[in-house]
């Protein structure tokens, strides 16, 4: 079946992650976690935090398009510094990224700047939740105690 990436779903998507509980939700287009091509929109709200990580597969390479919004790019050295920012948004100037190609082994996170925010995100399969490897000991887990405060430094990169 042929699915149109249209205002209506942004629409849907963007209501979705209004009310989900983490300030985010994805629509895919893959059939099932284990296939192996992911391809997704993620709707994402300011307030929402995804914990920096990585993915030490070499076949996890994530490229992530933003259709509508902002996203704040960040990625850190293996210590936890930063390394890079960068403003990726939809319809920006010609030095604007609308888009960003992650490397595996890279660590990174991604969050909303701009409330409706919503990005096309395409990855190998199969979803396999991260290994401790892969998440960052130098950044506070999703639901920890001072994971805003830590969301919130992060968003001051970004005037």
């Amino acid at each position: 079946m042929i699915r149109l990436i249209d205002s209506a779903l942004l629409d849907a998507v963007v209501a979705s992650a209004r009310t989900a509980p983490r300030g985010r939700k994805n629509f895919n287009f893959h059939p099932r976690d284990d296939y192996p091509g992911h391809r997704m929109l993620n709707a994402i709200e300011p307030g929402s935090y995804i914990a920096p990580h990585r993915h030490l597969d070499p076949a996890k390479d994530e490229t992530m398009l933003v259709l509508r919004g902002a996203l704040g790019l960040v990625i850190f050295d293996d210590a936890g510094q930063v390394t890079l920012t960068k403003k990726v948004g939809a319809g920006g100037t010609a030095s604007d990224a609308i888009g960003i190609d992650v490397p595996h082994a890279t660590w990174h996170t991604v969050f909303a700047l701009e409330p409706g925010t919503v990005f096309f995100e395409s990855k190998s399969g199969p979803y396999l939740a991260l290994s401790a490897d892969e998440r960052a000991s130098w950044a506070p887990a999703e639901n920890a105690p001072d994971a805003p405060d830590y969301l919130a430094g992060l968003r001051r990169l970004f005037p």
